[in-house]
């Protein structure tokens, strides 16, 4: 059972009400509410409940941790709003994961000029290891030298490529990853980090730039060399804030538009 480091009143958030002698430096101390976020963030790290499992009620988590129910509700508000949990009305709350429909769109923000949002075809062009070069190694908190694995896919809506994409990938965490396996596999990319390699990515930092088609990319995308596309260079985080990808596509964007609803 997990406790926290002090005992003490529910809305607070410092152990004691004393003030601090004068010139003293003052303690910084978290609200509960987030203490009790970081012991459950702990949890969903560790793997004590697994991506779409149900966890705990709020009275149940109350209970192990000590603290009122509603306490609970605001760790948990947030851990929602943050992507890692998901609330079902009448159901309780579940560990999220890749494999929700509405997981799939999240970290692809290329949408259709006209129609409803749908899944690509993949066409898998490379996947081998190689030693990371210095800034796919920088950029992964790696060693130049380390090794990664390479991935290259073409990606087509309704038949028409429209994103040429490269991923690198930590060796050490990604070992056994093959063209093969991920031909084999008929849920998303992320769905088979998380089931097969125990690595779920729940965050994103990202980059957009306007770049003109290289003849690599203009051959795999059936475009001029020259035709303006939309570069997106994206690490991708897992618990702990850990680098666990390395992402960089070109969009087409002759039938599409990258969306992105802020809040």
């Amino acid at each position: 059972m997990t406790s926290l480091p002090f005992p003490g009143a529910d809305d607070a958030s410092s152990p004691t009400g004393t003030a601090a002698p004068a010139g003293a430096s003052l303690p910084t101390f978290s609200p509960l509410y987030q203490q009790i976020k970081a012991l459950l963030t702990q949890s969903l790290q560790a793997g004590e409940w697994k991506p779409g499992e149900m966890m705990p009620s709020e009275v149940e988590l109350a209970g192990r941790f000590k603290v009122s129910q509603g306490t609970v509700r605001k760790a948990i508000d947030e851990l929602a709003a943050e992507n890692l949990v998901l609330r079902r009305q009448g159901k309780g709350t579940f560990v999220a994961t890749h494999h929700e429909e509405r997981a799939h769109f999240r970290f692809l923000k290329l949408m259709p000029d006209a129609g409803v949002p749908h899944h690509p075809d993949n066409t898998i062009i490379d996947v081998r290891r190689l030693r990371a070069p210095p800034d796919v190694a920088a950029l992964l908190d790696l060693k130049s030298g380390d090794a990664v694995v390479y991935i290259k896919r073409l990606m087509s809506f309704d038949g028409a490529p429209t994103i040429l994409e490269e991923l690198w990938l930590p060796g050490a965490i990604f070992k056994g990853l093959t063209a093969e396996r991920i031909d084999q596999y008929k849920g998303p990319m992320y769905g088979l980090f998380e089931s097969e390699f125990g690595t779920r990515m729940i965050r994103a930092a990202e980059k957009l730039r306007a770049v003109g088609a290289g003849a690599d990319a203009a051959e795999w995308l059936g475009v001029a060399a020259g035709t303006p596309l939309l570069q997106a260079e994206r690490v991708s985080f897992t618990y702990g804030d850990k680098a666990v990808e390395l992402r960089r596509g070109l969009y087409l964007t002759l039938h599409h538009h990258y969306q992105n609803d802020l809040s």
